[in-house]
């Protein structure tokens, strides 16, 4: 397993590598989002199909790891595409604290990391030699089937908003959006939650919980909610801090009057 691991650690430092290159020559470093969304596509399949364990089980969460990674990232490179050459501005604000692509590479080899350590439910799962599925597995991938669904739902909802020019400088405030500030961010930490619980009744399998407790370090701390917020704030001002006093932030939920 952790020979496989390693493996995996490999070919997510080439694949950022050579992603970091293509960024420096488009000069748009919003391709790593890109690149980190499609790592699931590519270590999940290679554990499946490189190890012992019972086919149903890897092949089940492998399908629908694939399913969330391919989606994802598809969704991001189009809008990276979409507003190109113009940068995220998360990669703006890192390029004033970090000028020259040196440390960027450096960057780009940490996402690599976190490609790796966020395969783990699905290494756990490959090497599972149970033949019947387990309830928590089921579950789980039930879980991640309805979060994925959810995600998908939130992501659309928000570029159909976008691509209406009636909505510019608005707040978006329809379906999912208007229960919860960040319904892609819930759909996207229930969906570690879920491949968590997939991968639990495997051996090993309870390593991968600092999947969903990564996730949620990013979405609240890093560059998820905080940062999401701040450019709403100084865009939208004061209708986006009504949308703040009237809507949850996370978990989709009624809004106060």
């Amino acid at each position: 397993m952790t020979r496989l691991l390693l493996i995996g650690l490999a070919i997510a430092a080439i694949c950022f590598a050579i992603t970091w290159a293509i960024s420096v020559k488009l000069n748009n470093y919003g391709f790593l989002d890109v690149a980190w969304s499609y790592g699931v596509a590519v270590l999940a399949p290679l554990y499946a199909w490189n190890s012992p364990g019972a086919p149903l089980r890897k092949w089940m969460l492998t399908a629908i790891g694939a399913a969330w990674s391919l989606r994802l990232g598809t969704y991001i490179l189009l809008r990276v595409a979409r507003h190109h050459p113009r940068e995220d501005a998360r990669y703006q604000t890192l390029r004033e604290r970090w000028p020259g692509p040196g440390k960027f590479l450096l960057f780009f080899e940490l996402q690599a990391a976190l490609v790796a350590i966020f395969s783990l439910p699905f290494l756990t799962a490959a090497f599972d030699p149970a033949p019947a599925l387990h309830p928590l597995a089921v579950a789980g991938a039930a879980l991640a089937v309805a979060a994925l669904c959810g995600e998908a739902v939130a992501d659309a909802q928000m570029q159909t908003f976008k691509a209406d020019p009636g909505s510019q400088g608005k707040v978006c405030e329809r379906g999912l959006w208007r229960y919860s500030r960040h319904p892609n961010y819930f759909f996207e930490s229930l969906i570690w939650w879920a491949f968590f619980l997939a991968a639990l009744p495997s051996p090993h399998g309870w390593i991968s919980i600092i999947c969903p407790l990564l996730m949620l370090y990013f979405l609240f701390q890093v560059t998820g909610i905080p940062l999401t917020e701040k450019y709403a704030l100084e865009s939208k001002g004061d209708a986006y801090r009504e949308y703040q006093r009237t809507t949850s932030a996370f978990i989709p939920w009624f809004r106060h009057p």
